[in-house]
């Protein structure tokens, strides 16, 4: 069974201006879906809850049997505990990080940590995505530096910067490539032999 890593939101008009100009939603909610069709059959998908994504993934797993809905684990912080989204309630296996010393950005980073420490992944997938995806980029890295990272770039924001600053190999699949289920078919037919 593999195990896959999900970064990835759609940017906010209210943030930096960088990631908005490039993204693009359709090819993010796209290459999402197209993900999860391709990783739950075989595999295990593990993502941190996002306002934007989580609930398109509830509703993908929505027609999913147990086992489906088993493969797909969601990582919270309780510092947003009273803000949690409805869709939350529908995964089955939610790991939920305790808030720490009431600070937004010391329980990101504390649930991010355990997030990515918790499993030896053989892939991270980085689609769209503000600054969080910046940053699980390099923690991914840094915790698991022999599996691929790959940011999706056909979908801008986040993903397309660190494309275009990553200092490894990259395949132009990654930019070109808008068939997202045939882009991570030959992607992921590369781990977890």
């Amino acid at each position: 069974m593999i195990e896959v890593f999900l970064s990835a939101s759609i940017p906010l008009p209210n943030r930096d201006q960088a990631f908005l100009r490039t993204a693009d939603v359709v090819a993010i909610r796209e290459a999402v879906k197209a993900l999860v069709g391709e990783v739950i059959p075989r595999g295990r998908l593990v993502f941190g809850g996002h306002p934007a994504i989580t609930p398109l993934l509830a509703a993908l797993l929505r027609g999913a049997g147990a086992e489906a809905r088993r493969r797909v684990v969601l990582y919270q912080s309780a510092f947003f505990k009273e803000r949690f989204i409805q869709e939350n309630d529908e995964f089955v296996d939610v790991r939920l990080i305790p808030a720490v010393r009431n600070s937004r950005k010391r329980s990101i980073a504390a649930m991010r940590s355990r997030m990515l420490r918790d499993t030896r992944f053989d892939a991270g997938i980085f689609i769209g995505g503000m600054e969080g995806v910046l940053e699980e980029f390099d923690l991914f890295r840094e915790l698991h530096d022999s599996a691929p990272a790959w940011p999706i770039a056909s979908t801008g924001a986040a993903a397309l910067q660190l494309f275009e600053a990553n200092d490894r190999p990259q395949s132009n699949l990654l930019l070109d490539e808008l068939t997202y289920p045939t882009l991570f078919r030959n992607l992921l037919s590369q781990v977890g032999h």
